[in-house]
């Protein structure tokens, strides 16, 4: 079973029109059954799933999805546990893994992108591994068929800016405000412009995170760039006891938004 490729994944929906949709899902979030999560938002009409692997400090991290990793570790997920329980499972859309660098460097470069390629994983997030430092991991990545997907901020000067989505694969992740993730009542203005600015500079899909809770947030996001993240609401109906069913709903409705919105 080939895992389908993130990029051309991405860049396929997107010429056709359709704005992207990235659900997150915490790997062991609910023990044995967490796949059945990721199942049940592929069905719901995601266009790719970033796959969290828990973290003692996840510095990004804002309270609910540093409850999901904790509640996962203390059940006793670990990043090989939850890499194994993917091996053999055809969730049928590309998936990326989400995690802090102490892992890589722990692992090493090429076993950790072998690990994850093993896992039917395409793409890779280390969001505390620096632009100047990452050369590196990229290449090894990209020598295993891993996309780097690297972040900017909106307070990333525009030289910078401009390498990042030089040098992001699968696709770039401009991260809607200056802050951790989580759930928020309104998409902040910085979400518009960080999209205006890296669509300006890049080809590669752009997709826009940290904040959006709403399908109008999604929809409110997505006009500005190619698509969203959606993380923290997801986990807040898991860790409240819902069950995979409920986040299938909600990247469902996230998904219809989107598609009835009018086409850019």
């Amino acid at each position: 079973m080939t895992p389908p490729p993130l990029e051309p994944t991405l860049r396929k929906l997107r010429d056709s029109g359709r704005r992207l949709l990235v659900p997150y899902m915490t790997g062991g979030l609910g023990g044995p059954h967490w796949v059945e999560a990721l199942l049940a938002m592929a069905a719901a009409g995601a266009d790719a799933i970033e796959i969290g692997l828990p973290f003692s400090d996840p510095a990004m991290d804002g309270p609910t999805i540093q409850e999901a990793s904790q509640t996962a570790l203390d059940g006793g997920a670990t990043p090989p546990k939850i890499l194994d329980s993917l091996r053999g499972v055809d969730i049928g859309v590309p998936l990326v893994a989400m995690t802090y660098y102490n892992l890589a460097f722990r692992a090493g470069h090429e076993r950790f992108a072998s690990d994850l390629v093993g896992a039917g994983i395409t793409g890779a997030i280390l969001p505390d591994l620096p632009l100047e430092e990452s050369a590196g991991w990229e290449a090894t990545a990209a020598d295993q068929g891993v996309a780097s997907i690297l972040l900017a901020s909106p307070v990333t000067p525009d030289d910078r800016l401009v390498q990042i989505a030089a040098r992001s694969r699968g696709f770039v992740y401009g991260v809607s405000v200056m802050g951790v993730t989580g759930e928020r009542g309104a998409l902040s203005d910085t979400a518009a412009t960080m999209g205006n600015r890296l669509k300006a500079v890049t080809d590669t899909p752009v997709l826009i995170g940290f904040g959006v809770s709403t399908p109008a947030h999604a929809v409110e996001a997505s006009d500005h760039a190619d698509g969203v993240v959606v993380a923290s609401v997801l986990m807040r109906l898991l860790l409240d006891g819902k069950g995979p069913d409920a986040v299938g709903d909600a990247v469902a409705a996230m998904r219809n938004a989107l598609d009835e919105a009018p086409r850019r």
